[in-house]
């Protein structure tokens, strides 16, 4: 694990306070609540066998699970931990297409994002974005697949559940080893709205700051180990 964070200063900007126990601090006891079971289901895992996958589960794989994944996978690089420790994935019960509201998101936060020049994201095509946190990790690629299918792990995952239609209507998820409910509430209620942005950089920055506590104490529980 490396000590020093590589993950762009406009990132570190956006989350704003860095610490993950104040972060924590700053939680509701019913998020805190939330936080420490995927923690403690994560810490299970990885002391068993590296790297833990973790596959982030919402419906359309449009916008909550996006934003998770690349926040915890851009928290992990921050608190030392590698892709071979941990590794993030996203999907939906169906495919659609990454929500450019999403992505805009994610760049206002400080992402570097990057996709074909010729892809038509207005129309609804399901583009391949890639979002970079730091110039010393692999960009995160960022589009709507179902969870088990293209590019995600089939057997041996975390199921992270991150809204409650995807939670009830999906009973079993195939493959997974555990299944963490961390629900979310959708910021697609703004859209087209003068509160559009903010709502959805409201919604990254939750879920962001929580990701930082499940990474920032993971790692350092790991570092015990």
């Amino acid at each position: 694990m490396n000590n020093q964070s590589l993950v762009r200063e406009p990132i570190r900007a956006f989350v704003g306070e860095t610490d993950w126990r104040r972060v924590k601090e700053s939680l509701s006891p019913e998020r805190r609540e939330v936080v420490d079971e995927l923690t403690k289901v994560v810490e299970t895992r990885l002391r068993e066998s590296r790297p833990v996958m973790l596959t982030f589960i919402c419906t359309h794989n449009s916008r909550r699970s996006q934003f998770a994944q690349v926040w915890a996978q851009t928290a992990a690089a921050h608190f030392g931990l590698t892709r071979d420790d941990v590794v993030c994935f996203s999907g939906g019960t169906e495919a659609t297409a990454c929500n450019p509201r999403t992505i805009a998101s994610l760049r206002r936060a400080g992402f570097v994002v990057s996709r074909d020049e010729d892809a038509r994201p207005e129309t609804g095509e399901n583009v391949f974005y890639d979002l970079s946190f730091s110039d010393s990790h692999p960009p995160v690629m960022c589009f709507s697949k179902v969870y088990d299918e293209a590019h995600n792990p089939k057997s041996k995952y975390i199921a992270v559940m991150c809204c409650d239609h995807a939670d009830e209507n999906c009973p079993v998820v195939r493959g997974a080893t555990d299944r963490v409910a961390m629900l979310y509430v959708d910021p697609k209620a703004s859209d087209g709205t003068e509160e559009e942005s903010a709502t959805y950089d409201e919604r990254s920055l939750q879920i962001a700051k929580e990701m930082w506590v499940v990474m920032g104490e993971l790692a350092d529980r790991m570092k015990t180990q």
